[in-house]
């Protein structure tokens, strides 16, 4: 079965927005979620165009080019190129204050190709939006289009901020954009993300960092004088076999994964270059700092275990996400009143298709029509949401853009997010931040307490330091 709402060809911008009449004004406040209802056919081109495109952290050129199109169309004003990356931008709307962020990324994953089909069908671009940052463009887009129409029918004081942030996948953009200093005057910073579920949880995550791991060596001919070479490969295998062997001697919340990106190109060469590309994650900052040191230490015992050298490159570091859950408990009512994905009897054909899938276990559909409960809870994946939650108040949400029980990072997720059901879910997301924005421009009250609660969290004494240090943004990280 095919996908009932892609696209083949070429999505353009829409047009912007239309204003909205003194008199509706007059009457009556205009309901943001309505607004945001009224640019479904926005949501979905930009989200389907960008799908299409595939572009990976810090080439995503077109993507950035066209979200910040529509924006300047819609009355914003852009500043390109902020923190020193090229695809990274914000967008402003309204005058005064509070100043109400709203983030967006747009990065692809290598390596996990699909169309949007719901059987496997591997596409030509070598690259997907397993994560879902297509929709998460679009429907922070659409949020924040709705919130400057909504503050120019009001007459609300107050500037709504769209956050154009690359690289999220490994990239770490907001990191740059935070040490910069983008988010100092920032009052609240929505955000959001594709799932299999509809939940305003306060969720933190794990803070993490990762290294490119090189290792030299001597070729020669691994058969006709092996004596001669110092395998590269062998470096980088021992220093897996330690790593590997250090797992057993970590705390509960440690996650360490690796690929190689390099190990040669033939057996019979011993090869005198390779490299590994590691993630360590913790709950905890300092302890990746910790486990961090040990890595290093493998690293330089392989090293010399084998009679190679090695060099590393920190690629990024994210920290935890910091919960706030002033703002949590009404972001979770906001997205109750939204409430959550309902498919439509070819949508269910379609979602049913891809649950088979997905294994024994999966949740059945009706799950993309709930609400989650909302608690607090570690989440264990890493975003750079992390840093920019220690520089101001943040908080988000997660919408059933997916198929319940579908797995980020996965062709089902891909397939997902560029069908219909993943628009529908980016249309719950950008309801749930829009009220929300409209919330905090008129509740002073509500802003003051998370401001408050977000203080308290960091401590007097608290000093931002990012976890990739003084380097300047990895720009060619995925070439």
């Amino acid at each position: 079965m095919k996908p009932f709402t892609v696209a083949a060809a070429i999505l353009l911008a829409t047009p912007a927005i239309a204003p909205i009449a003194d008199a509706q004004a007059q009457e009556a406040a205009p309901d943001p979620a309505a607004l945001v209802e009224a640019e479904f056919a926005r949501t979905q081109e930009t989200a389907l165009q960008i799908w299409q495109w595939a572009e990976l952290g810090y080439q995503e050129e077109r993507s950035a080019d066209l979200l910040k199109s529509q924006l300047r169309e819609a009355g914003f004003r852009i500043e390109e190129g902020v923190a020193d990356i090229p695809t990274a931008f914000t967008a402003e709307f309204g005058s005064g204050g509070p100043v109400i962020a709203i983030l967006a990324e747009y990065d692809a994953l290598p390596g996990i190709s699909q169309t949007a089909s719901p059987t496997r069908e591997p596409s030509e671009l070598g690259a997907g939006h397993a994560c879902g940052h297509n929709l998460f463009a679009a429907g922070s887009l659409t949020a924040a289009i709705a919130t400057a129409q909504w503050l120019e029918a009001t007459g609300t004081p107050g500037r709504v901020r769209l956050y154009g942030t690359p690289a999220e996948e490994g990239g770490s953009g907001k990191v740059y954009m935070t040490r910069a200093g983008l988010f100092d005057d920032v009052d609240i910073a929505l955000h959001w993300h594709a799932g299999d579920e509809n939940s305003a949880a306060a969720r933190t995550s794990l803070a993490n960092r990762s290294a490119k791991f090189r290792f030299r060596g001597v070729s020669a001919h691994a058969a006709g004088a092996p004596e001669r070479g110092r395998s590269a490969l062998d470096g980088v295998e021992a220093m897996n076999m330690m790593v590997n062997m250090m797992r057993e001697h970590t705390s509960m919340d440690t996650r360490i994964h690796y690929v190689i990106t390099e190990g040669g190109a033939a057996p019979n060469v011993i090869p005198d270059f390779a490299e590994v590309f590691y993630y360590v994650r913790h709950s905890d900052a300092d302890e990746v700092r910790a486990l961090w040191a040990r890595l290093e230490d493998t690293a330089k015992g392989a090293a010399m275990g084998t009679g190679t050298t090695v060099d590393w490159e920190i690629i990024h570091g994210n920290n935890p996400l910091l919960v706030n859950e002033t703002l949590a408990k009404v972001m979770d009512a906001k997205l109750r009143e939204v409430g959550g994905v309902d498919y439509t009897e070819q949508e269910r054909a379609y979602a049913a298709q891809l649950r088979e899938t997905l294994g024994a276990g999966a949740p059945p559909l009706a799950e993309a029509g709930e609400i989650q409960p909302y608690d607090v809870t570690l989440g264990y994946g890493s975003t750079d949401v992390g840093d920019v939650s220690w520089a101001t108040p943040t908080v988000g949400v997660r919408t059933a853009t997916w198929v319940p029980g579908t797995s980020a990072h996965s062709w089902q997720a891909v397939a997902a997010s560029g069908s219909s059901i993943g628009i529908k879910g980016t249309q719950v997301a950008a309801k749930a931040l829009a009220l929300m924005a409209a919330e905090l421009f008129t509740d002073p009250a509500l802003r003051a307490a998370a401001r408050a609660e977000f203080d308290a969290a960091r401590g007097e004494d608290y000093e931002y330091v990012s976890l990739l240090g003084d380097r300047d943004p990895p720009l060619d990280y995925r070439k």
